[in-house]
């Protein structure tokens, strides 16, 4: 969250706490009930802002919601997707208890919940997101990528400063671990050899790019538009005596030039947009040797939905998870064959856990240097990120694929394990 977004949030405020005051009447509790039976009861309690208490159904209460206006009450139903994170960042809306839990029991209601209002696809069509140009694009990433290395460093790991799903065969790993097994496993899916040429579309701060090089000999262009990851990854590469083979370019995917044995792209599908799938599968259809081979590996959805409004506006402005069909769009113009398929959704939900252990661990930094509604909007950000992910309201694809004709397929998957 910039500055800009913080101001207003701060100086909303204090407009919604001195409108949300009074009592609550007997209209709102009318709405309030009604709510409670649509979903058949809710699993928290609901303190309202004159201090009315409403309880969780029997035996199910894990947290205390707080909703110290009318204003925030009354947004949060008409359109929680745009306005609940909002309001929770200023103030106006509390969680008690763990905010992880209380998002895991929100998305649970929303699965029983068969059909959506028209209000709520209304507010869904509105809050679109807007991805696909390269101007765009750049803006988009800016926005979320460019907060400062140093941001990041905090909570992220120590190794390679990977912003992706780790990988943890066991789950007792360090997130330094986690992240090394996901790179390996990435590299075994791959069957990389070394000299082979590597292609990376959306690099982050080029940890896979070096590890690629270190480990499995390969020479390495990786692309990334985020001026200050591109300045990261090239010192790095510098200072590991590795700038002979690994050559971080900043520009957009589309404008991948040269041959390749291998296409990677980590983490970067979802900020690509349904509209340009076909001219990223045209990229890498052109890129790719007659024997080349490419992996994918992003975050998805069982069915098509767009992205929570909140999470556009306030954090990944741009983004769309795709379903695997929506995938599909990549490879079927360009005849690859689609090799393997892994969900590591709970691979992620972990990873995703300690990424937030960290982030409240460096609170007293992120404050000092953002402000306290950015430490609550990412907060907000990452446990509801990890709910997401543990429900299954999000899912983590790595998609491997080849050309069709070629023949050279492993007959089963020991291969990925040895």
């Amino acid at each position: 969250m910039h500055d800009e977004d913080t101001k207003s949030l701060a100086l909303g405020t204090v407009e919604r706490r001195n409108r949300g005051s009074g009592q609550v009447s007997p209209f709102d509790r009318w709405v309030l009930r009604k709510l409670i039976e649509a979903v058949g009861g809710l699993p928290y309690a609901v303190v309202l802002w004159n201090g009315e208490e409403i309880p969780a159904r029997r035996g199910t209460a894990r947290n205390t919601v707080r909703v110290n206006t009318r204003r925030a009450f009354y947004r949060a139903l008409a359109n929680p997707n745009r306005y609940f994170g909002d309001d929770y960042c200023a103030g106006d809306i509390e969680i008690e208890g763990d905010i992880v839990t209380f998002f895991q029991d929100v998305y649970r209601i929303v699965e029983l919940v068969q059909k959506r209002s028209a209000l709520s696809q209304l507010f869904a069509w509105i809050d679109r997101p807007q991805a696909g140009t390269l101007a765009r694009s750049r803006t988009n990433i800016h926005y979320h990528y460019d907060l400062g290395n140093t941001f990041y460093e905090l909570w992220l790991d120590r190794e390679a400063l990977q912003y992706t799903c780790a990988y943890f065969p066991q789950p007792d790993l360090t997130l330094e671990q986690a992240q090394v097994a996901k790179m390996h496993h990435i590299c075994r899916k791959l069957r990389l050899k070394a000299g082979e040429r590597v292609v990376e579309a959306g690099c982050g701060w080029g940890g896979l790019a070096l590890f690629l090089a270190r480990h499995y000999g390969a020479t390495v262009r990786a692309y990334n538009i985020s001026r200050e990851q591109i300045s990261y990854a090239r010192a790095r590469a510098q200072a590991v005596g590795l700038a002979d083979r690994v050559e971080y370019i900043e520009d957009d995917y589309r404008n991948i030039c040269g041959q390749y044995d291998a296409f990677v792209s980590i983490g970067m599908l979802e900020h690509v947009g349904p509209s340009q799938y076909h001219e990223l599968g045209k990229v890498i259809d052109q890129c790719l040797t007659e024997r080349g081979r490419g992996l994918i590996h992003n975050i998805g959805r069982n069915k098509p939905l767009v992205t929570t409004s909140w999470i556009e506006r306030r954090i990944f402005p741009g983004s769309y998870p795709p379903t695997l069909r929506e995938m599909m769009a990549v490879f079927e113009p360009f005849s690859f064959s689609v090799i393997d398929v892994e969900n590591l959704r709970l691979h992620y939900a972990q990873t995703l856990e300690h990424w937030l252990s960290r982030y409240e661990d460096h609170v007293p930094e992120v404050q000092a240097r953002y402000g306290h509604t950015f430490v609550r909007a990412w907060r907000l950000y990452l446990a509801g990120s990890i709910a997401s992910f543990s429900t299954g309201w999000l899912q983590l694809y790595q998609v491997l694929f080849q050309r069709a004709q070629d023949n050279d397929v492993p007959w089963t998957r020991a291969y990925m394990y040895s």
